[in-house]
């Protein structure tokens, strides 16, 4: 598919009917293949206005909507919406996005021009329609890249596509999670295979000790970024092989070796068959800490050094980030697993079983302790961050073990706190109230604290007008979602009437939408059901709650928590007031980060290495209540949101997790509940609206991705390039 065709005569007069109407069709396809359009409002609403209907119905698949047309067609449709002039000056917009020179990279990248940087990830969540993300690790990756493509940051990006990505959530009527997972028809994405430097396409051959691995590379553009995407779905291949990559975080221990395997050196691999010799290489998660040895051995080959010269070398020019505060989270494998995928490149490196194991132990020469992904991403990088302050603080202890020799203080992980991609998450209604009062430029400079401030000079009428309009959306929304989920389990319709009446746009709506997992405590509001049951249906100053998220497959406790939350329904105290929406993905979380007025996050302190759910709603005008973890821990001032707790722990998780359920409950009788329901004469709620102004001015552009791609750009990036040096701890 041509990401670019050159039809700029689509609305040449001197075209016949037939030629303009080809023209038209290719512009559309043009602006389809290329992920831009995903932040890009304005590009998107002209595929919905092709068709609302169908383009619910599809996804938000543009490629998808556009199979459905001919050429001549297409252009009936446009005429009848007025669309010739919106599709022209999208495409012409860009064109000149992809063709501009004048970024901010331009002037901060310094070497970076000649040395890219590869950024590895497992996952990316860019747009639903393309399901290759579970959840938080690769939203997050998605907004790196898109903020990477908007400051020019010379960056090319390198994951796995997964032919049947997460799986997809359906409950029974009990609430017991059952997974789904569906092939991706790869005829309405905008990929293309990745070509060599003479235009044949690339297949890498990975060595194991049972066979090789053979992985496609797919290509997709993400604005100026190109994302390439291993595929082991390869004629060559086993049949289990072959499935290798269809699903995400799927399979045992040795699937999880095997996609590890193909991320981090099939990755390089591709990249070195394409002629990239990248500069920088971004280790995201120790998923792709395979990546650095593969660098290593093709150094070897050019330069005849050998291995000891190369890693220091290759090290030098590797970032890693580590997410994961628990050790549980951290992947290990035994040597037999190691030894059988990565024994032909040990041999090529010129190392024993023994040196290879080592490289992912925390203690060289300790038989017993399995290679671990993480210590291996530490070992091979030179710059090393988490992802939040108080997450630095925990992975510096966690990993003090590798530097015996110094103190904790000292140890060489620093930090860079996540942010989230401003346009993506960001509601149409928000954006045009900050275009009528904000500088003229204001979204060029997302990530600087000034532009911000001008939220105080907004009437606070129109900012809480601007939110129910939303509000209002995301319950019809929700309301469909659930009369739908009630028609797929064959519930009666008197049922499906109810969930089509569900929630007031007058009531206090707290949402609360994450992965699953015991320590995120979705269950702490339930702790004391007849408190909760008060607040929800108080006459004058009620509470509705709305879930989402996912369990992993094999989390069965996660499950359990799941099926607690979706069986309150069956509850008469809060039939009517707590709903859970099924299936969890970027579409479900864009409606609730726009819409909600409270955005609750509760996990075990200090369990949350960053979270960024939260930071989407800030951008939308919703106030965060969350215990003092992962980014609120240094965000919150005390004025813009709310806080569960004063950050303490305790060593009993029982005694925390009462004493945090205390506090949540306190805070939503004492503070949350009466700030959003005194109102003036006007209907106002004056004190809650000036909380709105203060989150909006003090976080949006602080824990904005253009504010975090500009720091790893300064801080790990350019250093590891060999530009200015940095104030990022390395070694």
């Amino acid at each position: 598919m041509s990401v670019m065709p050159n039809v700029d005569s689509s609305n040449d007069p001197n075209l016949d009917a037939s030629s303009a109407a080809v023209a038209v069709h290719e512009k559309c396809l043009a602006l389809a293949s290329n992920l831009w359009w995903t932040w890009n409002s304005d590009v998107a609403s002209i595929f919905r206005d092709l068709d609302p209907g169908r383009w619910r119905a599809l996804d938000h698949n543009p490629i998808a909507l556009l199979r459905e047309f001919t050429a001549e067609s297409l252009a009936e449709r446009a005429a009848e919406r007025v669309l010739f002039t919106r599709i022209n000056h999208a495409f012409r917009r860009l064109k000149e996005y992809m063709a501009t020179r004048h970024t901010w990279a331009a002037n901060h990248g310094g070497v970076l021009g000649s040395r890219p940087v590869a950024y590895f990830s497992a996952e990316f969540g860019i747009h639903e329609s393309l399901p290759i993300y579970s959840g938080g690790l690769g939203v997050l990756s998605g907004d790196h890249i898109k903020s990477a493509s908007a400051l020019g940051v010379p960056l090319v990006a390198v994951g796995l596509f997964y032919s049947q990505g997460y799986f997809h959530q359906r409950l029974d009527r009990e609430g017991l999670q059952f997974e789904e997972y569906i092939d991706t028809n790869m005829d309405i994405l905008p990929v293309q295979p990745a070509v060599d430097q003479n235009g044949d396409p690339i297949t890498v051959n990975i060595e194991t000790r049972k066979g090789d691995l053979l992985a496609k590379v797919w290509k997709m553009m993400v604005g100026r970024v190109p994302l390439y995407l291993l595929d082991c779905n390869v004629e060559g291949n086993s049949p289990e092989d072959r499935q290798l990559t269809s699903r995400l975080y799927g399979g045992d221990e040795r699937t999880r070796i095997r996609q590890e395997l193909v991320l981090g050196v099939g990755g390089v691999m591709a990249l070195h068959k394409m002629g990239l010799r990248p500069g920088v290489y971004h280790l995201n998660e120790g998923h792709s800490a395979f990546a650095p040895l593969q660098a290593i051995y093709l150094r070897t080959q050019e330069t005849g050094m050998g291995f000891e010269e190369m890693l220091r070398q290759v090290a030098a020019e590797t970032v890693f980030t580590t997410h994961t505060p628990v050790p549980a989270g951290h992947d290990r494998f035994n040597d037999e697993l190691v030894e059988e995928h990565l024994g032909p490149l040990r041999e090529k490196l010129g190392l024993t079983s023994e040196q290879m194991m080592n490289l992912g132990r925390i203690d060289p020469g300790a038989d017993e302790e399995p290679f671990c992904m993480t210590v291996v991403g530490l070992k091979l990088s030179r710059t090393a961050n988490a992802v939040s302050q108080l997450h630095g603080h925990v992975s510096r202890r966690m990993w003090a073990h590798l530097w015996p020799w110094r103190v904790e203080e000292e140890i060489p992980i620093g930090h860079i706190t996540n942010g989230v991609h401003t346009h993506t998450w960001l509601a149409n209604q928000m954006k045009a109230l900050y275009d009528r009062h904000f500088p003229t430029d204001w979204d060029e400079h997302i990530g600087e604290p000034d532009v911000w401030q001008d939220i105080y000079k907004v009437d606070p009428g129109e900012l809480w007008e601007t939110h129910n309009v939303m509000k209002t959306l995301l319950l019809g929304f929700v309301r469909r979602r659930l009369a739908s989920q009630c028609r797929r389990r064959d519930e009666d319709e008197a049922e499906v009437a109810r969930a089509s009446r569900m929630f007031d746009p007058e009531t206090l709506t707290i949402g609360f939408a994450r992965r699953f997992a015991t320590y995120k405590r979705s269950n702490l509001l339930f702790s004391d059901l007849d408190r909760l049951a008060e607040l929800v249906n108080h006459p004058r100053r009620p509470v509705q709650i709305m879930f989402a998220g996912k369990a992993h497959p094999k989390d069965a406790p996660g499950k359990a928590l799941i099926q607690l939350i979706a069986s309150m329904r069956r509850d008469p105290r809060f039939a009517g007031r707590v709903a859970f929406l099924e299936d969890y993905d970027v579409n479900v979380c864009r409606h609730m980060v726009h819409g909600v007025d409270v955005w609750l996050n509760n996990p075990r302190r200090p369990h949350e290495a960053s979270g960024t759910s939260g930071q989407k709603v800030v951008l939308n005008g919703a106030l965060n209540l969350s215990i003092l973890d992962g980014w609120w821990a240094e965000a919150f001032n005390g004025v813009n949101g709310f806080a569960i707790g004063n950050g303490s722990v305790h060593i009993d998780d029982d005694v925390l997790d009462q004493r945090d359920a205390d506090s949540l409950y306190e805070v939503l009788e004492q503070q949350v509940v009466p700030i959003f329901y005194d109102r003036d004469i006007d209907n106002l709620p004056c004190r809650w609206i000036e909380r709105m102004m203060n989150s909006i001015a003090t976080l949006a552009w602080r824990f904005s991705s253009h504010r975090m791609v500009m720091d790893y750009t300064t801080k790990c990036y350019i250093p590891a390039a060999g530009g200015l040096s940095s104030d990022m701890p390395t070694r």
